[in-house]
């Protein structure tokens, strides 16, 4: 029943709506996060009914941190790009006793302590998230995407009740990103496929795809349907506040509106973080929410800042994967796929079988060694299970039960799409299509080269792809940029409006920055932050491809196996061919430079210890911002240690390598402040 507020002056009004968002915020906070309600369903909805109809009879009293902001927002075209200042980086898997102790030893020798104190949380099996906070209210919500860019999905996470939209308490700093895991319950992700079902709609496998694509929706009321939640469990930028210990930082994301994993706690060593894991593992299936594993960190934040991480993950912290649920099934095929590589990978096709929550039904046996490790034959009964509960295994064969008509697998001496020869060097566990025109590699290679971190080429997907090279239109990825609007019209299902958009899309990729090509043109070993790390070197295509093995090594994070596979590539006439053909169609070859020289341009830093003005982050960012680097190991390379208060064994082996080495007043003049 619509509530009557035609009464209210806009004073009363005013004030009425102050005491109902308060009144709601309480509300939900109990339920959603505290599992405490204290009024009846009816009641609730009774004053979320009330505070609508003030919001639509005085539209301009409708704030930010409204609970009727939660409803969702008109659809959107599409997300736009979030670059974190602080990568949300992944964690390194651990599925065993000895992977734990075998951290614990790294820790220790990095830390040159005998003991450690850590701190283990649940696993939460959902999409990771950043929410970004100023002045106490939510302004951005974003999915990790790569780490380095995200999805800006601020309309989403505002439809999740147990997200504040507004901080509790007074104590709140100016900025903070607060990160977490985006779920579903499992009792929500039952109802939602039941659903689905009697729609006649595909339901989900499992409770984390569920979850990925309801945070992904361009059209935020099907999010708000979809009855998520989220666990925050740690925080990227922050000005105004800083932590001691993840323990204080968990107390403190609950005083400001936050549930945290429920399961958290203090180890003071390893083993009793092993009995932590053993624990969880028997009663992994009794949570209400999907958990597949236990992530184990160094509590103190001066240790893991002093530990600090490599490009992809943190050397502080670890998740030990429960062991994968296994099942049994019937292999019917080994197929061989061929990559953009070249490289010939065995498939096993077998019965579809429910492992970890979805069905599987295909498993890589990677090259021709393991084939024959497991000796799997076409009919063969197997156990599969899924490695690091994502990517489907076959575990063993049940060899015991061959009754004879079983056929064994060979690698085959020639392509199975080009029928061009294959070779395996000696040393090599891969077997290689060696024909560079070979169309799955020719296909694969164009769809990476349109991908989102590559060129990022719209409306250029998959089929589009397959269908360009099986009519001749493209032989490699330069030939894109020499498509006309004829040509693509004569391609199944192409209408002009399309290729109009296709022709438009592919122009405005030829001024991507100079790292986006380096990652498209697919070279081995050569990832996206790997490409931004050359650039920042060699700052012309040229320059790289005419660079030697020993200056790439140069390069903090290239190590010998990437510069040898980069100088393979461009030493392949091919390649080059390619390349000039970019360069005629006018596609970025350099890296812009900044006007100016920069003060730390070239200059190299590294950090031990506590510097009390700074964290390790802001420090880092102001190097970067002055056109520094930052480092997180001692070479020769190393400008300038900068050593604080209880400096670690950086501060030794600097000495040793006769490094300048700095304190922070020293540090101060040399940034200007």
């Amino acid at each position: 029943m619509k509530v009557d507020v035609s009464h209210l002056s806009r004073e009363a009004a005013e004030k009425r709506l102050k005491d109902l968002r308060e009144t709601i915020n309480h509300h939900m906070h109990l339920y959603y996060v505290l599992d405490k309600p204290e009024v009846s369903d009816a009641e609730y909805d009774r004053l979320f009914g009330e505070l609508l109809a003030i919001e639509e009879h005085f539209p301009d009293l409708v704030t930010l941190d409204s609970p009727s902001q939660r409803v969702g927002a008109p659809p959107l075209k599409e997300f736009s790009t979030v670059e974190y200042k602080i990568p949300m980086l992944s964690l390194a898997n651990a599925f065993n006793e000895d992977d734990l102790r075998d951290f614990d030893k790294r820790v220790k020798n990095g830390l040159e302590v005998d003991s450690i104190e850590y701190i283990t949380e649940l696993k939460m099996d959902g999409l990771a998230i950043s929410l970004r906070y100023e002045d106490g209210f939510l302004v951005q919500g974003a999915t990790r995407g790569d780490g380095r860019k995200g999805e800006d999905v601020t309309n989403n996470v505002k439809t999740i009740r147990n997200i504040p939209l507004k901080l509790f308490g007074t104590n709140i700093p100016s900025l903070i990103e607060v990160r977490g895991e985006a779920i579903m319950f499992k009792r929500d992700f039952d109802e939602l496929n039941k659903v689905r079902e009697k729609n006649g709609e595909p339901i989900f496998s499992n409770p984390r795809n569920a979850s990925a694509g309801s945070i992904r929706q361009l059209d935020s009321t099907i999010t708000a349907d979809r009855h998520l939640h989220m666990i925050a469990y740690g925080i990227g930028e922050v000005l105004g506040k800083g932590f001691k210990s993840q323990l204080e930082l968990l107390s403190y994301l609950m005083s400001i509106g936050f549930k945290v994993s429920p399961e958290f706690k203090i180890c003071k060593d390893i083993e009793e973080v092993i009995d932590n894991c053993e624990f969880f593992t028997l009663h992994r299936d009794e949570f209400p929410f999907g958990a597949d594993g236990v992530v184990v960190k160094v509590s103190s934040f001066l240790k893991q800042e002093m530990l600090g991480a490599t490009s992809h993950e943190p050397r502080w912290a670890i998740a030990y994967k429960f062991p994968a649920e296994e099942a049994d099934t019937t292999v019917r095929d080994i197929i061989v796929s061929v990559g953009r590589t070249g490289v010939l990978t065995p498939v096993a096709i077998f019965d579809p079988v429910g492992v970890d929550g979805s069905v599987v039904s295909r498993a890589a046996l990677h090259n021709e060694d393991i084939v024959n490790k497991l000796d799997i034959r076409v009919g063969d009964q197997i156990i599969v299970h899924k490695a690091g509960s994502v990517i489907p295994e076959v575990v063993s064969v049940y060899k015991e039960r061959r009754i004879g008509a079983e056929v064994s697998f060979k690698m085959p001496d020639c392509c199975p799409v080009c029928g061009g020869p294959v070779v395996r060097e000696e040393g090599e566990a891969f077997t290689r299509c060696i024909n560079a025109s070979c169309p799955a590699q020719v296909k694969e290679k164009i769809i990476h080269f349109v991908s989102r971190d590559a060129m990022d080429i719209e409306s250029v997907g998959d089929k589009i792809v397959s269908q360009m090279v099986d009519s001749g239109l493209i032989h490699d990825y330069a030939d894109l940029f020499f498509i006309t609007k004829y040509k693509l019209l004569e391609l199944e299902r192409m209408g002009e409006r399309l290729a109009d958009k296709i022709l438009k899309n592919i122009t405005e990729s030829k001024s991507r920055p100079l790292a986006n090509l380096v990652y498209a043109l697919g070279i081995f070993e050569v990832g996206k932050h790997t490409a931004e790390l050359l650039v920042k070197r060699f700052k012309h295509i040229d320059e790289l491809i005419r660079s030697s093995e020993e200056s790439m090594l140069e390069v903090e994070g290239v190590g010998p196996v990437t510069a040898k596979s980069i100088k393979d590539f461009f030493s392949l006439e091919e390649n080059l061919a390619v390349i000039e053909k970019l360069k005629k169609a006018g596609v970025n070859m350099e890296e812009k430079e900044v006007k100016g020289e920069l003060p730390l341009a070239g200059k190299i830093f590294v950090f031990t210890g506590i510097l009390p003005s700074f964290s390790r982050a802001e420090a880092s960012k102001i190097v970067e911002s002055l056109g520094g680097e930052v480092s997180d190991s001692i070479s020769k390379r190393v400008d300038f240690l900068v050593s604080g208060e209880e400096a670690g064994s950086k501060k030794e082996k600097a000495k040793q390598l006769n490094l300048t080495i700095i304190n922070e007043d020293e540090f101060k003049k040399l940034i200007g402040r």
